[in-house]
């Protein structure tokens, strides 16, 4: 029951919950599951990067390579392990590691809504503050 209303609550209380609470859990997600290979400032700097055939991607530029807007559900299909990322190498799938029974719902740039688990959220709105409107070079 008391996992239910966590659930509900958490549903409830929508994307405005997610991105003005989760920035700060999802950067401590980001720097124990993704900082080795992208980097603690999610530039494609980390220390395994040097060791990979391919170059993971510099993170903060997502947006910018997405004509300005933020790719909310291709971030949240690539992390989960929805959509393989063929080009990227061998990116481990998280999604199971940061399912959970709370989830949140975030808005995608359209405006319909995208309910994922709350450490997913977490991270994908961690990533999405950290993103620079200059064109990146990957």
């Amino acid at each position: 029951m008391l996992m239910r209303l966590a659930t509900t609550l958490a549903i409830a209380a929508g994307p405005g919950w997610a991105q003005s609470h989760g920035v700060e859990e999802g950067r401590d997600l980001f720097l124990y599951f993704c900082a080795e290979c992208h980097g603690k400032d999610a530039a494609s700097l980390g220390p395994m990067a040097e060791m990979m055939a391919l170059q993971p991607p510099d993170l903060t530029h997502l947006a910018a390579r997405n004509y300005g807007e933020f790719p909310m559900a291709a971030v949240a299909k690539q992390i989960d392990g929805r959509q393989p990322v063929a080009a990227h190498g061998d990116m481990p799938m998280f999604g199971p590691t940061l399912d959970e029974d709370q989830f949140v719902t975030l808005a995608l740039p359209s405006g319909q809504p995208m309910m994922v688990s709350r450490s997913l959220g977490n991270v994908i709105t961690y990533l999405q503050s950290v993103q620079s409107l200059a064109e990146g070079t990957d």
